[in-house]
């Protein structure tokens, strides 16, 4: 890739992400915090944190518990717990929400969420599933992409 095409694509990734237009990528599913890789604006560098290239892999809390535990997800764990990642709402509820509902249903949930117009990372990091503050309320905005139902 020539220098010009990589400062292209790396001012179309902020320009996408700015706008709120990064498109799912399912494939890449669930990290194992919970957070949606599949939808993170990072995700066209990125294998997630199952991948041997994961940057956080040295620091997350998750990832050495679940290796530890020789699961692939915090969701599947029998345990309930804040730790790591798991003390932001996001990412807990998202764990609560594909241990109740399944991965699958969560997924269903958030792309049909992007498509309405949800976005997960508006700026930095931060999207519309960060705002909530209440569990209860953040689950039923990922089943219904809506406020206050």
């Amino acid at each position: 890739m020539t220098y010009r095409c990589r400062i292209w694509c790396a001012t179309m990734k902020e320009e996408r992400r700015k706008e709120g237009t990064i498109r799912m990528k399912r494939e890449l599913g669930i990290a194992r915090c919970g957070l949606a890789c599949c939808l993170c604006a990072e995700n066209e560098n990125c294998g997630g944190c199952g991948a041997d290239n994961c940057h956080d892999k040295e620091w997350c809390e998750n990832r050495k518990c679940s290796m530890e535990k020789e699961i692939a997800h915090c969701f599947v764990c029998k345990e309930i717990c804040r730790k790591g990642l798991l003390q932001k709402i996001k990412p807990y509820v998202f764990t609560l929400f594909a241990r109740q509902y399944g991965v699958e249903h969560l997924l269903d949930c958030l792309e049909r969420n992007e498509q309405n117009g949800v976005v997960y990372h508006r700026e930095g990091i931060s999207g519309d599933y960060d705002t909530f503050h209440n569990v209860e309320e953040l689950m039923e905005f990922i089943e219904t992409g809506k406020r206050g139902v």
